[in-house]
């Protein structure tokens, strides 16, 4: 077990799905979370109950990290002024507007680009001073199996997964020597509400190139970036870890 005593973790999209999971595993470890959430109030405030059961304390922080770096910041600030630090954050919110090349407009590309790279870029800019300054920190990027190997009618979220796997190692080779760890998780397909209702047709699909032959789960994840966000992961930088059953085995 991971021990997370004393830790403060902001969870980017943290209301449902990937981000809930991450932000009660964080907890279960000890970690007090920040749940930051754009428009679902009641599943954020839902979340927080859930940790606050576990003995930790959680606010809910309401932004868009799309919306840029005065939005990004102050998530960030709102975080420090309620829970005093963080000590890890976890770049998870996410969006799709798949289509084909050929008829993929500019608000499809933009609004994702926007969402899935620009939004952790502004958010690791925002808390880059804050953990220098404790000389420690956790920075932890949802990138993707399709950042690694690519996906038809996905080229907005492709692009974006795979900016953010280089976004991850630039800012690991810049923070490393204030002791701030920068990493990434890759997961394949997961079930989610976001998945739940993926055409059979694909699923049998994913199944057939998944070495596992089977859809991962929201904890197979947040082990993931339990880890990531741990002491024994101090000496791990710069890297991404695929959590997608085989689907992608780098050399």
């Amino acid at each position: 077990m991971f021990d997370l005593t004393g830790r403060t973790a902001l969870v980017t999209g943290a209301s449902r799905g990937l981000g809930r999971g991450i932000a009660l595993a964080l907890a279960r470890q000890g970690a007090d979370v920040a749940v930051n959430y754009r428009g679902r109030a009641a599943a954020a405030a839902a979340v927080v109950g859930e940790i606050e059961a576990l003995g930790r304390r959680a606010i809910a922080v309401q932004g868009d990290t799309s919306a840029g770096r005065e939005s990004c910041e102050a998530i960030v600030a709102a975080t420090l002024q309620a829970l005093g630090r963080i000590d890890i954050l976890v770049n998870n919110a996410g969006i799709t507007r798949d289509n084909l090349l050929v008829r993929m407009d500019a608000a499809e590309w933009d609004e994702v680009i926007a969402t899935n790279l620009s939004g952790p870029f502004w958010m690791i800019r925002a808390v880059a001073r804050p953990m220098m300054k404790a000389r420690g920190g956790r920075i932890i990027n949802m990138s993707s199996a399709a950042g690694r190997m690519g996906n038809a009618g996905q080229a907005n979220y492709a692009s974006a997964k795979a900016g953010l796997i280089g976004l991850t190692k630039s800012v690991a080779r810049e923070l490393a020597s204030r002791g701030v760890t920068c990493n990434a998780i890759a997961p394949g397909l997961i079930e989610t509400e976001l998945t739940a209702d993926l055409p059979q047709q694909a699923r049998d699909y994913v199944l057939g190139v998944t070495p596992l032959g089977k859809i991962g789960t929201a904890d197979d994840v947040a082990a993931a970036a339990v880890y990531f966000a741990s002491d024994e992961a101090a000496y791990v930088t710069g890297q991404v870890i695929g959590v997608d059953g085989g689907m992608v085995m780098g050399s």
